[in-house]
């Protein structure tokens, strides 16, 4: 048999870039001139922008595959709905294209952008690639486009990029927009009030920018604040710039008056040790902070980004540290105070607000971010210890007397409370945890049970289960964490890992 008799031509997934025919590549040209057949997608109205694109590049006598859509946004009486509307379709189109390519003919099927980017040619790849030859020509993408025609770098350094669909729910928009440094939005027409809205939720409305038909002769550019919602069609999206770059001065971009920018303070919680148990709140915040105030532990975290400025200090500098911080925002400084855990537990809020009480700093605004705190993440390693009412005490006399501490400790333990023990020991303070131990066993029975979570997130995360009585002083540090159960506090041996939980209810 032949070579001729038995080839089957090869499908070609051609990316045209985000409209402009001269973006197209010098590869994917030659190929589509090439092509036995050329197909593309449209909607009902018939008219295929990828083909516009494609126009120069064409040859005489070639099969065009005109792929129309059963439905774009409106309503459909298929069984399926809408998803199964478009299911049948590209099963229906695959199909099609594979008569060509089992008859040997080479087929090109055009793609807006990057033919993998959000794109219509990926639903033919995953039916034909299995059985026919294919290959990909990767396209400059509406994004890459719509970023110059801003003109304002997009992700520099370690900055991240999101891309997100216009059509996600609001909420799941909003947390991205927050977690997020530089952001590309899509699929806008008919979703753009409900991105605007979550774009001001998030607080980035002000930074992000409208690009309507990105490299074409009916480009448009504008600020997002600036766009009429019913003119905005589907082919538009928004670009929220670099963090870095933010105030870069371009063919668009306003100078900021230092003198008139207001700064602000913004106390954050790191969580307890690991970086998924960061916040995206909390990471956004620190991605636009200018300056990084903090204890160099907690600051050693972090990576700062270029331009960023770190003021590390001790730990026992805490009104120093907020009164610098207010100092900074004055000036214009958009300023990130970091704490470990969350910041108003026994950290740097209670500091930051004391001192912004002071009416020098009335002016000054201030906000704090909570945070995983150390309580609720060992709690969470053993199961829910914290399922009832609990009390919240720290076990440093550094401000607060032995005394005191002791009388909330008896006070707690008699009033049968779950006891959330913080700083229970340092290198400075080696007797306080076996005080606290005595303490108990003149309040507690014996048996009482008594949790030590240490490093709880970190990359030396232990966890015991003990007793009153069985409690080691010499195994607690200021890494750990202590709890103290309740009367009903319970635990339970299980094969799957056992867990400890104190219930919602009492007998």
């Amino acid at each position: 048999m032949s070579e001729a008799a038995v080839r089957v031509g090869k499908l070609w997934g051609v990316g045209l870039g985000p409209g402009d025919s001269e973006l197209v590549t010098v590869k994917a040209a030659r190929v589509i001139g090439d092509a036995d057949v050329v197909a593309y997608h449209c909607a009902r109205h018939g008219r295929s922008i990828a083909r516009g694109v494609a126009q120069p590049y064409l040859s005489s006598g070639q099969i065009e595959e005109r792929l129309m859509y059963p439905v774009t946004v409106e309503t459909t009486d298929h069984p399926g709905g809408y998803a199964g509307a478009l299911a049948d379709f590209y099963t229906e189109s695959a199909q099609r294209l594979a008569v060509h390519l089992a008859a040997g003919r080479d087929v090109v099927l055009l793609a807006e952008g990057d033919p993998l980017f959000f794109s219509s040619y990926m639903h033919m790849h995953k039916r034909l690639a299995p059985h026919f030859p294919a290959e990909i020509i990767p396209g400059v993408t509406s994004v890459s486009a719509a970023s110059a025609a801003i003109g304002v770098p997009l992700v520099e350094g370690e900055e991240n990029l999101t891309v997100l669909p216009g059509t996600a729910p609001k909420a799941e928009l909003v947390a991205k927009l927050r977690a997020g440094h530089a952001l590309a939005i899509m699929k806008l027409g008919r979703t753009f009030p409900t991105v605007v809205a979550a774009l001001e939720e998030s607080g980035r409305l002000d930074e992000a920018w409208y690009v309507e038909r990105a490299s074409t002769s009916q480009q448009r550019v504008a600020r997002v604040v600036d766009v009429d919602p019913a003119s905005v069609p589907y082919f538009s999206l928004i670009v929220v710039p670099s963090p870095m770059n933010r105030d870069w001065v371009g063919d668009r971009v306003e100078v900021p008056d230092a003198a008139s920018t207001p700064g602000c303070v913004t106390v954050v919680g790191l969580g307890p040790g690991d970086d998924a148990q960061t916040t995206p709140q909390v990471s956004a915040a620190l991605a636009e902070a200018t300056d990084l105030i903090g204890y160099k532990t907690y600051l050693a975290r972090l990576t700062a980004r270029p331009g960023q400025r770190v003021h590390a200090s001790d730990n026992q500098v805490e009104s120093e540290r907020a009164e610098f911080a207010l100092s900074l925002a004055e000036r214009g400084a958009r300023v990130a105070v970091v704490s470990s855990g969350d910041p108003g537990i026994f950290a740097m809020a209670t500091a930051v607000a004391e001192i912004a009480a002071e009416p020098r700093w009335h002016d000054v605004a201030v906000r704090v971010l909570p945070g995983v705190t150390a309580a609720t993440a060992v709690a969470a390693a053993f199961g829910a210890p914290l399922g009832h009412d609990l009390a919240i005490v720290s076990l440093s006399d550094r401000l607060k007397p032995w005394e005191v501490i002791a009388e909330r400790i008896r006070a707690a333990v008699t009033a049968d409370l779950v006891v959330a023990i913080y700083n229970p020991g340092s290198s400075q303070r080696t007797w306080q945890v076996g005080e606290l131990k005595a303490l108990l066993q003149q309040h507690l029975p014996g048996d009482r049970v008594v949790l030590l979570g240490r490093d709880v997130g970190g990359p030396t995360q232990s966890t015991r289960v003990t007793s009153v009585d069985e409690l080691d002083p010499t195994v607690v540090d200021m890494r750990t964490l202590i709890i103290v159960g309740s009367s009903t506090t319970r635990v339970v041996e299980r094969s799957a890992g056992d867990v400890v939980f104190t219930p919602r209810h009492y007998s």
